[in-house]
């Protein structure tokens, strides 16, 4: 058997009980010059008709049963039927994003590989669009992004591309040594190395959880696990979803840092934190307390890791202090630079897996509370996600079409009904926000208050 991991064997459970837990990803393309009137569906023939290997993370699924006590493991499907994984859809009018939402809310099939592609057309100008959504225990965000950006090319005269599902991967070469005996050692050989660890692990989680309190009372760097205000964000969402997105250019950003003194995240977050305080102020529902995000920090070593690593869930967690009662822009931005700056030494210091276990406490009191019949709704572990993602820094195409736009669409479950990605990619910066439809119905301004909250911070350090 081949075990997930704990906390891939968590979210499937989570999901059992509760919202999906998948992530995913936005991007709209315009046709190549050569491009025909049925571009698009022979493109969707092509797909379908297509017999590219899938990349084996593409393959596994979950499987949890009385054969296997009980235990979640990874089962694989070969082959894979592509048309169950990729479909089509056609927009009309001002329905792109709406269309989205209705497909995010869509649970992926546990009986299959966990993963769906859908080709959209109809946008304007001739455009089309993918949207990709991938379970969680295959891939996190940052990874997520990775495999399908490999997937494109910066050359626009490149053709005969396989699909982001495709196996890139060169071969392995047989080991002589993967016979029987080497299949039955190795679960007791990753039990011990556990075990071996163990130690070092709980003594990095008792430090961090000492640490995490200090800097809390004294330095206001960070939550304590019923640190954050309870808002409307922290209840449980309804089945259905809302999904807006926008980009702004990255010399806006830019300038906004350099002129601060901090990193483009920390203006990122910012901008996001100022959004949520808006639009929470303009409902008369903002809190005294400052609102908390939880922000992953990768821990991805790119020289070091394995394929498999690389397309894993390797990241660590601070809660980080987001300001929202403070009026002043450049106030809110230097504390959330002096919270981040401290999450990132203490991250790396202790690691994904320390880190995780030590905001335990917030990541419980923010995704079981909401499951609770009579939870008070005073505090919580914390608001909402907010995540950053690189993606490439060059113009890509995928077979002669223009990629205009890459847009994250991030897990949105009980305790977290909003959450805010973001995406690096050529010269924008594109924000996606993902929520509950019950819970954000108008998520389409957040776009208008995003520009509203960069605008603030370029006046009030006079750029732009």
């Amino acid at each position: 058997m081949n075990p997930l991991d704990p906390l891939d064997a968590a979210m499937m459970t989570a999901e059992w009980v509760s919202s999906p837990m998948h992530v995913g990803a936005v991007l709209i393309l315009s046709p190549p010059d050569d491009a025909g009137p049925d571009y698009v569906d022979d493109l969707y023939r092509r797909t379908l008709a297509g017999n590219d290997p899938i990349d084996p993370r593409l393959r596994k699924y979950p499987h949890r049963g009385v054969d296997t006590g009980g235990m979640w493991v990874w089962r694989h499907m070969n082959p894979v039927d592509v048309s169950q994984h990729c479909q089509r859809r056609t927009v009309s009018g001002d329905g792109f994003w709406r269309l989205i939402g209705e497909l995010d809310a869509l649970r992926l099939d546990s009986s299959r590989p966990m993963w769906m592609s859908y080709l959209i057309d109809g946008l304007d100008d001739g455009r089309f669009a993918f949207y990709i959504k991938v379970h969680h225990t295959v891939t996190d965000g940052v990874a997520g992004f990775q495999m399908i950006t490999d997937a494109l090319s910066d050359d626009p005269s490149r053709r005969s591309m396989p699909p982001f599902y495709a196996d890139r991967r060169p071969e392995p070469a047989p080991s002589p040594s993967a016979g029987l005996v080497s299949r039955l050692v190795a679960p007791l050989r990753s039990l011990t190395d556990a075990a071996a660890s163990g130690a070092g692990l709980i003594g990095k989680v008792a430090t961090g959880e000492i640490a995490t309190v200090f800097d809390a009372l004294v330095g206001h760097t960070t939550a304590l696990p019923l640190g954050a205000p309870f808002t409307r964000f922290n209840g449980r969402p309804g089945p259905e979803r809302a999904v807006a997105a926008g980009s702004w250019a990255k010399e806006r950003i830019h300038a906004v840092r350099e002129a601060a003194g901090v990193t483009g995240n920390d203006v990122l977050t910012a901008m996001a934190a100022g959004v949520v305080r808006r639009w929470l102020g303009d409902r008369r529902e903002l809190p005294e307390r400052p609102l908390v995000a939880a922000c992953p920090i990768t821990v991805r070593d790119h020289e070091h890791d394995s394929p498999d690593d690389q397309h894993g869930n390797k990241f660590g967690l601070w809660m980080c202090p987001l300001a929202t009662d403070l009026d002043d822009p450049l106030a809110r931005l230097d504390a959330i630079h002096r919270s981040m700056s401290e999450g990132k030494r203490w991250v790396g210091k202790r690691g994904a897996a320390a880190s995780l276990l030590t905001n335990a406490g917030s990541i419980a009191a923010t995704a079981i509370g909401p499951l609770l019949p009579f939870t008070p709704k005073v505090r919580t572990g914390y608001n909402l996600p907010i995540s950053h993602v690189r993606g490439p820094a060059a113009e890509m195409y995928w077979n002669g079409a223009r990629v205009e736009e890459m847009y994250p669409v991030s897990t949105v479950y009980d305790g977290h009904a909003l959450n805010i990605t973001t995406c690096l990619y050529a010269d924008r910066v594109g924000f996606g926000y993902a929520a509950g439809l019950d819970v954000v119905p108008d998520i389409e301004k957040f776009i208008p208050l995003t520009e509203e909250c960069l605008a603030e911070l370029e006046d009030a350090l006079e750029v732009g």
